[in-house]
């Protein structure tokens, strides 16, 4: 275990200290001297090699400071000019000597010096890249990236008035936990009428995304987006047809508990029919739990939670709220969602949320304090690729540290009953989520296998998924017209296509861990602590092994977790 996470910005050995990217003119004279510089011996590659990891750095945590100032006020319009510029302007200048640094990297005879299993998955990523690249492509890509970010601005602005108070969508949801189920119909029906008046624009700016993003594919040589991108995410580990075996999986195992749980609350609530608006609610004369009250309160509890567990995790937070890292409060004019993004040269990353003081936001703020962990855990890998790990194990960072962290949630609730429902709540997000992340992946299977389908194909098809992966508890009559454009809440189809699967998966190594945690915490700590330092320097399956988990999608493996977790929720209830 590490004692401290005090962290450090490198010392620049190539750049000058004071450098800052203004424009392409100023970034140039670096790539053209690593792509002019004569390497003749290994120790000159390796030199190579850690002066074009610096400058990465450099640029990486430029590109990510423009998209963190836009997504905390997107109504800034200089912030998002500076975000476009870097994208439109600088971006595609970068990618054609990326491509060329890559072809020489792999070109040189000292390569083959290089310590294999240092570099091996490295390596296979420069490989890739190289197999990717097109031309062509560059100003596509750039467009793409622009466009994904509208999907915040559009979302960002819709609010709702309650009460005489306006409220953004999620501080309004908090609504739906209220006991007056009165209360609570009237704010959902207010929440997806608001979503419905940018249905049209958020179904035109999804359209456009499917079709410059097969146009991506097409031109790489890919027959859809979808096996393009399962190459670009560097899915080296498995294939589509894994992804189909979960889903099925999801749908034999998972489906029946979460019919289980849904009919637990009907009964509970005391309902004939259970709709929509019911899911998160608690009986009459129970109040919802309310674990904090001001985003400064949610980080010194989240603080002191994961001090308890480990004091280098405590002293993560508290190093980025001493850096100025932190954006947690919900508020107009910022972007919807929550996100850890790591910052690639001075190491400790920035996390952004909505908070509204609900039980919801105490579990985002643990999933990105896991991820945050992970970024301190890698700083100090030798080259910046070795921190750019798989998503499959950064979400097992973040879903793991969710299930250990409720041992120590009395920091949040004094109340022992308040304890038990918060618990409760946890386990029962760990098996529903499973449905929803199979709905989406298989939803964008769909998309980008025909690409060229109509509004009313999709929709259609939406219902048919959304349906295959739902149980009857939930009575949806008289909403089907919200129930059609349920996925434009979805983040990821607009933003990060394809990247959702990986919540799948890694929840499955998250249960693992927490069945290891629940036989020894610290072993499974120090399992942990292992995966996530290696960063991207192994294969996922490595990975995996190195948290002492199976890399495993098969339906046995997935009803034994499932077992599990019934059973631990069995003990809370």
């Amino acid at each position: 275990m590490k004692n401290s996470a005090a962290i450090q910005k490198p010392e620049r050995h190539f750049l000058p200290g004071a450098f800052t990217i203004t424009n392409w003119e100023a970034l140039e004279p670096y790539f053209k001297d690593l792509f002019e510089r004569e390497i003749q011996s290994v120790n000159d590659l390796e030199k190579w090699l850690k002066d074009m990891s610096e400058l990465e750095a450099v640029v990486a945590e430029d590109e990510a400071w423009r998209q963190i100032r836009m997504t905390c006020d997107i109504e800034n319009k200089s912030l998002e000019e500076a975000f476009a510029y870097f994208v439109m302007e600088i971006k595609p200048k970068i990618q054609p000597y990326a491509d060329k640094l890559n072809r020489k990297l792999v070109a040189s005879p000292f390569t083959k010096q290089l310590e294999e299993k240092k570099y091996f998955t490295y390596l296979r990523t420069v490989r890739k890249s190289i197999e990717l690249f097109r031309e062509e492509n560059i100003p596509l890509i750039a467009e793409l990236s622009v466009m994904g970010q509208q999907f915040g601005a559009i979302s960002g602005k819709m609010t709702v008035n309650i009460n005489g108070n306006e409220y953004t969508l999620q501080q309004a949801s908090k609504f739906l936990e209220n006991e007056d189920r009165n209360l609570r119909e009237e704010v959902f029906r207010k929440m997806q009428e608001r979503r419905l008046q940018d249905k049209d624009a958020l179904n035109n700016l999804f359209s456009t995304l499917v079709e410059k993003r097969d146009q991506v594919a097409k031109n790489a040589g890919f027959k859809n987006f979808r096996d393009y991108k399962f190459v670009e995410l560097g899915r080296f580990d498995y294939t589509k047809e894994d992804c189909f075996r979960f889903h099925d999986s999801v749908k034999e195992h998972v489906l029946p508990l979460v019919a289980i749980i849904n009919k637990n609350k009907k009964k509970k609530l005391g309902l004939d029919t259970f709709r929509p608006w019911d899911s998160e609610a608690e009986p009459a004369g129970i109040k919802p739990l309310h674990p904090f009250n001001t985003g400064e309160e949610l980080l010194q509890k989240s603080v002191a939670v994961f001090s308890q567990l480990d004091p280098f995790f405590g002293d993560c937070l508290s190093t980025m709220e001493k850096m100025g890292r932190l954006d947690l409060e919900s508020r107009k004019g910022k972007a919807p969602g929550g996100y850890n993004c790591p910052l690639a040269e001075t190491g400790a990353p920035f996390i952004f949320m909505n908070a509204a003081g609900q039980m919801s936001d105490v579990t985002t703020m643990v999933h990105e304090g896991g991820h945050a962990v992970q970024s301190f855990l890698t700083h100090n890998l030798e080259l910046t690729a070795f921190k750019e790990y798989p998503m499959e194990i950064a979400e097992v960072a973040s879903m793991a540290m969710e299930l250990f962290s409720m041992d120590e949630w009395d920091i949040f609730f004094d109340d022992k009953e308040d304890l038990r429902r918060a618990k409760e709540k946890q386990l029962e997000r760990t098996i529903v989520i499973f449905p929803w992340i199979a709905t989406i992946d298989k939803f964008q299977h769909w998309i980008y296998e025909n690409p060229t389908h109509t509004e009313e194909e999709r929709k259609e098809k939406w219902l048919e998924i959304l349906n295959e992966f739902s149980t009857s508890v939930v009575d949806w009559s008289g909403l089907e017209e919200y129930r059609k454009y349920s996925w434009q809440r979805q983040l990821h189809l607009f933003e990060v296509p394809f990247y959702y699967i990986e919540y799948g998966i890694a929840q499955l190594g998250a249960i693992g861990l927490w069945m290891q945690y629940k036989k020894n915490k610290n072993t499974a700590l120090e399992n942990y602590t292992r995966a996530l330092s290696l960063g991207g320097t192994k294969t996922l399956p490595e990975l995996y092994e190195a948290a002492g988990l199976q890399f495993n999608f098969s339906g046995d493996y997935i009803k034994e977790l499932m077992d599990f977790v019934k059973e631990e929720l069995q003990k809370v209830i």
